[in-house]
């Protein structure tokens, strides 16, 4: 709790996520929305068949310890794994550092065989897509956690979306580790500039309110209406020097979103960080942050990859579980490789601001259709990309018990890379033929089943 000298111990603190090669780890967080099986309704937090309870169960029958909040469980922390919620009562899996995708994919399977247990005695189930297709945004309930009563303050005056955000959507993360000051500037850059090529390949979200949105991702969507000041793709990375002086000058200048202390989240007038750097901020005159405060700070900051101790790759709608790992691998083979990281730079390196800006701005509607520079698209970009996420993986040749490689989570992605058909489209197909323009069939067919089907 000691405070901060200034800006360089800021810069310091961000070089300590530095780790030797033989260090490096996939971290996997995944996000899905409970509902009652019969009713197709939310789960609140409170009551018998609530939010709560289940984290009560899952505490008491698998040993996670709870974290409260007004004496309330908000969180469950095991090792370096969480399970946290989301304001809508949206449920995360945050998967501890794990050195391959195998380990990764079986501490998966043991939070989904946990929760399937809980989820039969209670009548309910989860749904992996990337916006809540059904209930409109009246009837979510909201999480009572005092950060995201200040968010919920705060954000609808930057972003029109901001709060379906908050509420209705649902994503996979995949987190992983650099070397050095040039290996992160690297593997940003890298990660930046494919991140509409992750949207368009995870595209999952075509619904809200029951109906098509005209959108392939509405998640990507919904982030484009959220707040401009914390969020998008961080045009910066791309200049000459970037490195981690010009993160933290990013985030300094970035408005706070709340402030904590004595236990309680506050309103933090939208002050940037600069300010309180300086002993400024007037809610706090005469204080210093410390480094929880910047910390806290850096967690509220929402661009497509984010820059902790680590860097987080944000912007993939959630799936079932078939899909889950894909995410990992694929970032894990191309970052975690260095001819495949130095293939796929030559490929979108020379790409200027405002093509990568149109890209954005398009791949939530037209996902794998969104035309690239050299009157080419997306698609076109997967069918290269791809295969060097798979050189990487063949070259690190970490097999599971069946001798199988990492290469096999990337079926899904190299499915949908030749079949030109992201998930969303065929969700839609469904809608309009057998579904009968109706979403409810969504919640059977992409629910978590077969981990329920095997404790049942």
């Amino acid at each position: 709790m000691t405070p901060v000298a200034g800006r360089d111990e800021l810069v310091a603190w961000m070089e300590t996520g530095c780790k030797p090669m033989e260090a490096w780890r996939v971290g996997t967080e995944h996000e899905k929305f409970g509902f009652y099986k019969n009713e197709l309704r939310p789960i609140p937090y409170d009551g018998p068949r609530g939010v709560e309870r289940l984290l009560r169960e899952m505490a008491d029958r698998f040993g996670w310890e709870m974290e409260l909040e007004g004496g309330r469980p908000i969180a469950l922390r095991q090792g370096r794994a969480a399970v946290t919620l989301e304001p809508g009562g949206q449920l995360e899996l945050s998967g501890a550092p794990m050195a391959d995708i195998h380990a990764a994919k079986a501490e998966i399977d043991d939070h989904l065989h946990q929760l399937g247990h809980i989820c039969r005695d209670l009548g309910i189930a989860f749904l992996g897509i990337g916006a809540q297709p059904k209930w409109p945004f009246r009837e979510v309930p909201w999480v009572p956690k005092g950060r995201y009563r200040v968010m919920r303050e705060y954000l609808p005056g930057k972003g029109a979306l901001s709060l379906d955000m908050m509420a209705r959507t649902g994503t996979v993360q995949a987190n992983l580790d650099f070397s050095d000051e040039a290996d992160m500037a690297r593997k940003f850059r890298v990660a930046m500039a494919l991140q509409p090529l992750v949207t368009a390949l995870f595209a999952n979200s075509p619904f809200i309110d029951g109906k098509p949105t005209g959108y392939l991702s509405y998640r990507a969507r919904i982030w484009q209406e959220t707040d401009p000041d914390r969020c998008g793709w961080l045009p910066f990375l791309f200049e000459e020097g970037f490195g981690f002086e010009r993160y933290v000058d990013h985030a300094l200048d970035t408005p706070m979103l709340f402030l904590y202390r004595d236990g309680q989240y506050r309103q933090a007038g939208g002050v940037p960080f600069r300010r309180f750097l300086e002993g400024k901020h007037p809610l706090l005159p005469g204080e210093w942050p410390t480094l929880s405060d910047w910390e806290t700070h850096l967690s509220t900051l929402f661009p497509d990859v984010r820059l902790k101790h680590y860097l987080e790759t944000r912007g993939a709608d959630a799936g079932n579980s078939a899909t889950l790992c894909a995410l990992p691998a694929f970032w894990k083979g191309i970052l975690y490789h260095a001819e495949s990281l130095e293939a796929c730079w030559e490929m979108v390196g020379e790409w200027s601001l405002e093509e990568r800006t149109r890209i954005h701005e398009l791949v939530p509607r037209l996902a794998l259709k969104t035309p690239i520079p050299g009157g080419r698209d997306l698609r076109d970009l997967a069918r290269e990309v791809l295969p060097c996420a798979v050189e990487g993986l063949t070259a690190h040749g970490c097999r599971n018990a069946k001798g199988c490689d990492e290469t096999i989570y990337l079926k899904p992605l190299l499915a949908t890379a030749e079949s030109g058909v992201t998930p969303a489209e065929r969700l839609l197909a469904a809608y309009h033929g057998r579904w009968g323009e109706s979403v409810d069939p969504v919640f059977a067919e992409e629910e978590f089943d077969s981990f329920l089907a095997e404790c049942g």
